[in-house]
């Protein structure tokens, strides 16, 4: 399902690009699946991050997203609910019968350069819960903080002990899972791609500067000392 939902959701999104009505080029994005709410609740989705354009191969050309609005959220929920459908009867997995009609999809500028990766780095460097929201241990039973999502006010939970363990672990994911891809010319196979996106934005990257080694010292007089040759030790057999 993990494998679904990301494979899915980019797959969508990489098509949506490739309409001629809406955008006729290659777009680059990023994926990072996230299985909780802000409560800690189940709630496996997708965050994809999705720069402002993409590239026509044919023409060599850059094609900008036009203004604030990459594609429409409701055709692409459309779109999406309905292939997820269909992924997972292939797969001979069986579904409730009261599925919800209308599914959600949340598009929306993240801004440009840094403040995009410090969006996309929540996601992928927060762990499922800080110690510092985990306010008490006492009797077996644990309370910890969240920040509800319509009021923005902080909000407390208090359960048993094992109850909150198990709400912490059934997020962690398959040994060997990929939470995070990139598709488009993002993809690591993709330099050629991401060379002529280069070429026609003339985005010239700065060469990384060496770093000097750091220097060993004399531990008596703490001068510099030149390395002149390593001698490796003699050793003896038995």
């Amino acid at each position: 399902m993990y494998a679904l939902l990301l494979t899915l959701a980019m797959k969508t999104l990489k098509d949506f690009g490739l309409n001629p009505k809406l955008l006729g080029a290659d777009i680059g994005l990023t994926a990072i699946l996230h299985t909780h709410s802000r409560r800690l609740d189940y709630h496996p989705h997708v965050h994809v991050i999705v720069p402002g354009g993409g590239v026509n191969r044919l023409r060599k050309q850059w094609r900008n997203v036009r203004g604030q609005y990459l594609f429409n959220q409701k055709a692409l929920a459309r779109v999406f609910r309905a292939r997820l459908l269909a992924g997972i009867k292939a797969a001979g997995l069986v579904l409730p019968g009261n599925l919800p009609r209308q599914w959600v999809v949340d598009c929306k500028p993240v801004g440009k350069g840094q403040p995009a990766l410090k969006y996309l780095s929540r996601y992928l460097y927060r762990g499922v819960i800080g110690e510092r929201n985990i306010v008490a241990n006492r009797n077996g039973r644990v309370t910890f903080k969240y920040i509800d999502s319509k009021t923005g006010k902080p909000q407390y939970c208090t359960e048993k002990g094992e109850d909150f363990l198990w709400r912490v672990l059934q997020h962690v994911l398959p040994r060997g899972f990929r939470r995070v891809r990139d598709a488009g010319f993002l993809h690591g196979n993709a330099k050629r791609i991401l060379s002529l996106v280069q070429l026609i934005l003339r985005v010239r990257l700065a060469i990384p500067r060496s770093r000097p080694r750091p220097v060993i010292r004399c531990p008596d007089c703490q001068s510099p000392m030149r390395i002149v040759g390593i001698l490796r030790p003699d050793w003896s057999s038995g």
